[in-house]
């Protein structure tokens, strides 16, 4: 390289850096109520991921955004359901090219358990004197001052089209102040999250040469309840288990058979029993062997500002189950729920009978270091460890009289599998200085190890053998996945300031 060529080099990579300066509030707000209107409409389209119609106008509705802000953009065909690929033009081959993921679906509804006209009427409202919500007139939204405390509920207000418009109005910071981008932007909006996200990986392998990068931002999931900035480096998986313990081949009548043929009930408690200690600790032999924790992630871990006397209180309860020494070490270990059981009919319908048949549902919470079927195969091992044979599908009659314990277990991957990156990673440093010098270091942006909410990052990941860093934007109190959903404008505001903060410094 020659001299001339080399400091020309040198200025350039100096003007990309003097254009990290940070999007201050007051630009940030105007930014935000300038989106208001989009915001808003794009609310109205339902994006159910069972019905692939209302995906599209989805899709179609935020390609136009997309490209009307000059990116160009491609649809990923996806069995009627398309992703959506977008990218700022004519990329620096200097610099690194991040990949920012979305998703444009949302959960399912039961419009009864909504307190306004439809979830996809979106409405803003605001806390009263008595911590009720009460609905105000939305053109408020569009003109004058706007208070950060409101919020604006609706399916998918938060989750996950709040961060998508975050994303468009921190383009258009970057397009009104004249600046380019620090990084090769890349974004691409995912059509079935809300299902398991199915068809993510075979997507992204179809596209490897679209999708290529070198660093993945995902923004998904809800920040710290403080609202500080909030970065994460995992997420667990997930995955379904079902256990059956079978007693004889038919109910029987209790007044006869009560102190004779075995139940099956009590016998699946005791094994449920056997699984777990008073402390809530999983007693399965090897179920927790793969977790290991460095004690610098420890000591980050214990940083985290949880008020954890207050999280007790709200949920009702005396003590935690003491798996890690504070919340978040708890989010680091694999877990073993059970959240079904069921045997001889209750209340009106219940009868007297010893039941033919006990069963239980689990689900386990996967982390990067224990599989599913890693988790599935100790779970397995200790079943038959108690005496038990199992089996596949109904015993036979020779089973029957050959085994004095017979169950059948079953386990698979809810289509997430766990993922994790270190805290220290180059896409963590990246992030973490983006978002300390925007919002200041003090106090310093939330780093969480792991967050236990599944996204399908493993997948991304997996495809294209890159970094990733989680950066959630929206309300932890948004009640995502249920009625009444809704996002905060101060978070609004936020993250379309930390969005144009990770744009703006060069990875």
């Amino acid at each position: 390289m020659t001299p001339r060529l080399s400091i020309a080099l040198c200025l350039s990579l100096a003007n990309v850096m003097a254009h990290a300066a940070s999007l201050q509030p007051d630009a940030a707000a105007r930014q935000a109520q300038a989106s208001y209107p989009e915001y808003m409409e794009l609310l109205s389209i339902p994006n159910d991921a069972i019905s692939p119609e209302d995906i599209r106008k989805n899709v179609a509705w935020l390609e136009a955004a997309f490209r009307k802000r000059g990116l160009v953009t491609q649809q990923l065909p996806n069995e009627g359901k398309p992703m959506l690929f977008a990218q700022w033009p004519d990329a620096d081959p200097r610099l690194k090219t991040v990949l920012f993921y979305m998703h444009l679906d949302g959960m399912p509804v039961l419009p009864e358990l909504w307190a306004q006209k439809s979830p996809w009427v979106p409405v803003l409202k605001r806390r009263t004197a008595a911590g009720a919500w009460e609905q105000i007139d939305s053109s408020q939204l569009f003109s004058g001052a706007v208070d950060p405390e409101w919020r604006v509920f609706g399916r998918s207000s938060a989750d996950d089209k709040a961060p998508i418009m975050m994303f468009l109005a921190a383009i258009d910071a970057l397009r009104a102040s004249g600046e380019k981008p620090a990084v090769n932007i890349k974004v691409v909006l995912d059509s079935e999250e809300e299902r398991g996200s199915p068809s993510i990986g075979k997507v992204m392998h179809a596209h490897l040469d679209l999708l290529r990068c070198d660093a993945i931002v995902i923004h998904d999931g809800p920040m710290h309840a403080t609202n500080r900035p909030t970065l994460v480096f995992g997420n667990r998986g997930a995955a379904n288990a079902k256990l059956t313990v079978y007693g004889a081949r038919i109910a029987l009548h209790s007044g006869y058979y009560g102190n004779y043929s075995p139940n099956p009930a009590q016998r699946l408690a005791r094994l449920l029993a056997s699984m777990k200690d008073d402390q809530g600790r999983v007693t399965v032999p090897g179920y927790y062997d793969h977790v290991k924790i460095a004690e610098a992630d420890r000591k980050i871990m214990a940083a985290v500002p949880d008020d954890e006397a207050a999280l007790q209180r709200r949920l009702g309860i005396a003590k935690p189950d003491a798996i890690g020494s504070n919340y978040q070490e708890s989010m680091q270990y694999p877990s073993l729920n059970v959240h079904v059981l069921g045997s001889a009919a209750i209340g009106d319908k219940a009868a007297n009978i010893v039941p033919d048949v006990a069963v239980a549902e689990l689900d386990l919470r996967t982390t990067p270091d224990s599989t599913a079927g890693y988790l599935g195969k100790r779970i397995e091992e200790h079943i038959r460890a108690q005496g038990y044979h199992l089996v596949e599908g109904m015993p036979t009659d020779e089973d029957r009289g050959r085994y004095e314990k017979l169950a059948g277990f079953s386990y698979q991957s809810e289509g997430a599998d766990a993922a994790g990156t270190p805290i220290d990673s180059a896409v963590g440093r990246w992030a973490y200085r983006a978002l300390t010098d925007t919002f200041g270091s003090n106090p310093e942006p939330v780093r969480i190890r792991m967050m236990g909410g599944t996204v399908p990052t493993a997948e991304i990941v997996e495809a294209l053998r890159v970094p990733f860093a989680i950066v959630p934007l929206v309300n932890a109190d948004n009640n995502q996945h249920t009625h009444n959903e809704s996002m905060r404008l101060g978070n609004y505001i936020g993250g379309i300031r930390a969005i144009h903060g990770l744009l703006t410094h060069p990875l």
